[in-house]
């Protein structure tokens, strides 16, 4: 019953104001909420926190953001008066409180005699890594929900490099939230108290060295500019900066979704505001047929990923994050190639569970590939760390269209992306070619890689017990042999090995934490991963199937996913 006691703490405490009670005293006939709300504390997932907005030590408020950060300062202070000083820069999206979330976390720091540099309104979050570097601070943070639904909100860290925190950094700092026993030991200074003096507005300044920095990655200006472009922000941070690059950049026929051209916290017209889902483009692609346009882009709520549709043979047809990966590797690589950028120590960075075209592709251009943990926080932690033994960083990327390229943003950034793939689709339409097409050329050269990713939700407490039988059946149990594909290997990244078919350690992985994620190999060259979400209560599903033919890859994709499924209906 810990978690009746802590609501009862929540209500009896001095430091939780009125209105928040209220919404307590609302729930005190129902225990399965209040358990919910309080049955655990909010963890640092994928570099921070993330859950729905609510009172409650399980939910998003400004409580557990200024307990959060708290927690960081007392880290930044532990490193010295020079980390206080640099300062931690704070950026919020269009999310319901974002703003309120961002200047109790700028109250909290400026409290704890740290300077804050706080954006005057929303941005993308990519901006905010960017900013970390240009002012040369010691951390960030952004507070934002990414694409998940309009009633969650986050709080995600970043440190020097502009990159999201890592162990080193996380462990520490959750260590001394936990050590926050009350609020009372929680220090802030009234957020206009702190303006000018330990909190400084910033916006245009910052804004204009972004711009030059993304319009500086341009490889050619011998494209087709002509080409019609939809773009949605999907009513949230992205507006402004990608339709300013691609002005810049001398698009003239960039056509914005009206109703998702403003932030709306609700995301009205499309509810759940994730570009994956091909649902996000239903306005979009109503616009594309009435202008008749060659390319369609979205980007999420806080502008880091970037989904992508492209008219062929009359129809739009949607890019995953692989196909899209591919695609910018293709152009990136050969032009710097052609320019002579690339350098004999040229690297991608790809997460373990994104497809293999890409790793083809770069080795055609003699580019090596690493491989790391989902979520960009390892991609450009492993950037980091190859940076440092003179590497030249090209591309990162994962299959949850995350893209990057250059040296001066730390996370995907959906600007960028935004301004390389319009590029492509107009350097290419210059020799009568859609992307569609550059895909298919690549498929043809390398051979089917095809996937299926999709995730099983399993919400609460039982389903984070179901999600742990699952993961204990698959290291103990797995199926050998799916049909006619045979596994040859799996990887346990819990431990790091590398195992035959008969659990005998074959090797190890190397410069990849460990991880509660399994990938079992078949001997063909198709592959499946399973892990749970680091951010919400789902498995999270990858299938990859090898072939020459589309047809035999898509027949092997429906193979392995259908067994997957009726073995895991009877765990």
């Amino acid at each position: 019953m810990h978690y009746m006691e802590e609501y009862k703490r929540w209500l009896e405490s001095p430091y939780i104001d009125e209105e928040t009670k209220k919404e307590l005293y609302e729930i005190k006939d129902n225990e399965e909420e209040i358990k919910e709300r309080f049955f655990k504390d909010l963890e640092f997932g994928t570099a921070g926190l993330r859950g729905k907005i609510g009172a409650g030590t399980n939910r998003m408020n400004k409580y557990v953001i200024a307990r959060a950060t708290q927690g960081l300062a007392n880290f930044i202070n532990s490193k010295g008066e020079d980390r206080a000083k640099r300062g931690v820069v704070i950026a919020y999206d269009v999310r319901h409180y974002s703003k309120e979330f961002a200047r109790e976390a700028a109250s909290v720091l400026a409290g704890n005699g740290i300077k804050v540099y706080i954006f005057d309104d929303i941005r993308p979050t990519p901006e905010l890594s960017f900013a970390v570097r240009y002012l040369n601070a010691t951390a960030g943070i952004v507070i934002t929900a990414s694409h998940n639904p309009p009633e969650y909100n986050g709080y995600k860290v970043y440190w020097d490099k502009g990159s999201q925190i890592l162990d080193d950094v996380a462990i520490p700092v959750q260590n001394n939230i936990k050590a926050l026993k009350n609020f009372g030991m929680i220090k802030r200074i009234p957020f206009e108290e702190g303006l000018n003096k330990l909190i400084h507005i910033i916006g245009k300044e910052v804004d204009e060295e972004y711009y030059k920095k993304v319009l500086s990655l341009a490889l050619n200006e011998d494209i087709d500019k002509d080409i019609k472009i939809v773009y949605t922000p999907l009513n949230g941070t992205g507006n402004i900066p990608v339709r300013h690059v691609l002005k810049e950049r001398g698009f003239k026929n960039v056509f914005v979704v009206k109703e998702q051209e403003l932030p709306d916290p609700d995301f009205t017209t499309v509810g759940y505001p994730n570009p994956e889902d091909i649902k996000a483009f239903e306005l979009a692609l109503k616009l594309a047929r009435e202008k008749d346009a060659d390319l369609i882009i979205a980007t999420d709520p806080d502008c880091d990923r970037l989904a992508v549709m492209v008219k062929y043979n009359d129809q739009y047809v949607a890019l995953n994050g692989n196909q899209t990966g591919a695609i910018l590797i293709q152009y990136l690589l050969s032009q710097r190639k052609e320019k002579q950028l690339l350098s004999d120590k040229s690297v991608i960075i790809k997460s373990i569970v994104t497809g293999n075209l890409g790793k083809l592709i770069a080795k055609e251009y003699n580019v090596e590939t690493f491989e790391t943990l989902t979520g960009f926080k390892n991609i450009c932690g492993l950037e980091n760390e190859l940076e440092k033994e003179g590497y030249q960083f090209e591309f990162g990327y994962e299959e949850s269209i995350g893209f990057v390229t250059g040296n001066f943003v730390r996370d995907k950034d959906g600007v960028i992306s935004a301004m390389m793939l319009s590029e492509a689709a107009g350097y290419y339409k210059k020799f009568g070619r859609t992307l569609v097409d550059v895909l298919n050329e690549l498929y043809e050269k390398y051979g089917y890689y095809l996937e299926n990713n999709f995730s099983l939700i399993y919400e609460g407490i039982e389903g984070m017990e179901k999600i742990s039988k699952i993961m204990e059946f698959y290291r103990k149990s797995f199926p050998k042999e799916i049909g006619n594909l045979k596994v040859k290997s799996y990887i346990d990244y819990l431990d790091g090995n590398i195992y035959d078919i008969d659990g005998n350690v074959i090797g190890k992985v190397e410069r990849i934490p460990s991880s509660n994620v399994l990938r079992f190999f078949f001997d063909d060259g198709s592959w499946y991963a399973i892990r749970p979400s680091g951010t919400e209560p789902k498995l999270k599903v990858y299938i990859y199937s090898f072939a020459r033919t589309r047809d035999e890859s898509e027949k092997k994709l429906e193979l392995i996913e259908s067994e997957f499924r009726k073995i895991i209906e009877k765990i």
